[in-house]
């Protein structure tokens, strides 16, 4: 009489994007090009540089995210995390970010590249300067690294 010892293989669903604590974390991509807003920004604006895969994200969801953050008038820089070497975290629609980002980055996709054209209503708002924030209109390069699902909260008044 022969005995097999059964095996037992998962395999991860494609459709789902998470992260695993223990992983190194994964290169950053090629810091982006500045590229200034053709217009002035008068309006939220969310243009698709390069292709994402997977579910849209919603309200709720984590996203690991690279950006560069600059002024769109002049295209000085502000801020970036591609030099740090470490995707930046949020949830998204949780108030951690300007409105900008809360509003520009739903449904975006992993694996995208993104550029986000804000006024200033949606940025760090009119007295910016006093609090030692970029002033006016910002734009984005956001490149979607991660995208973990959230819960549905239920909402309460």
């Amino acid at each position: 009489k022969s005995t097999t010892a059964a095996t037992t293989t998962t395999t991860a669903d494609p459709t789902v994007t998470t992260v695993d604590p223990n992983a190194p974390t994964t290169t950053a991509p090629p810091k982006p090009e500045i590229s200034l807003p053709a217009e002035p920004v008068t309006e939220l604006k969310v243009t698709t540089i390069t292709e994402g895969t997977g579910d849209p994200s919603v309200v709720g969801d984590l996203l690991d995210v690279h950006y560069l953050g600059y002024t769109s008038v002049d295209g000085v820089e502000f801020d970036n995390s591609y030099d740090r070497g470490e995707p930046f975290q949020l949830t998204l629609g949780a108030g951690m970010v300007i409105d900008g980002w809360d509003q520009g980055l739903v449904g975006v996709q992993v694996g995208g590249r993104y550029q986000i054209d804000i006024p200033v209503d949606l940025a760090y708002g009119p007295d910016a300067a006093a609090s030692g924030r970029p002033e006016g209109a910002l734009t984005f390069i956001v490149d979607i690294m991660a995208i973990t699902p959230g819960t549905t909260a239920t909402a309460t008044t």
